[in-house]
């Protein structure tokens, strides 16, 4: 599976959201600290659930850091747009 459909599965498994979508974007990146050539090592994520309704910016972004949180490791760069 690659990173990207593991980041956006366990995006939708944790905040069911109305929204997602989850762009590899480790090719604009070539040349730059934390692209190793392989890809998988850059992405944006905009999501929109219910579930951040009630929290802060921050707070939105700890949960999903903790969603992705044995992922997190293993990319460079996550580049978040969250909503509701």
């Amino acid at each position: 599976m690659s990173m990207r459909d593991e980041i956006e599965n366990r995006l939708r498994a944790a905040f069911a959201p109305s929204e997602l979508e989850v762009v590899d974007d480790s090719d604009s990146h070539r040349g730059h600290a934390g692209h190793d050539g392989r890809g998988e090592s850059h992405f944006n994520v905009r999501i929109r659930a219910e579930s951040f309704a009630a929290q802060n910016r921050v707070a939105q972004h700890r949960a999903i850091h903790k969603a992705l949180r044995d992922v997190m490791p293993k990319i460079h760069a996550l580049a978040l747009d969250v909503g509701v």
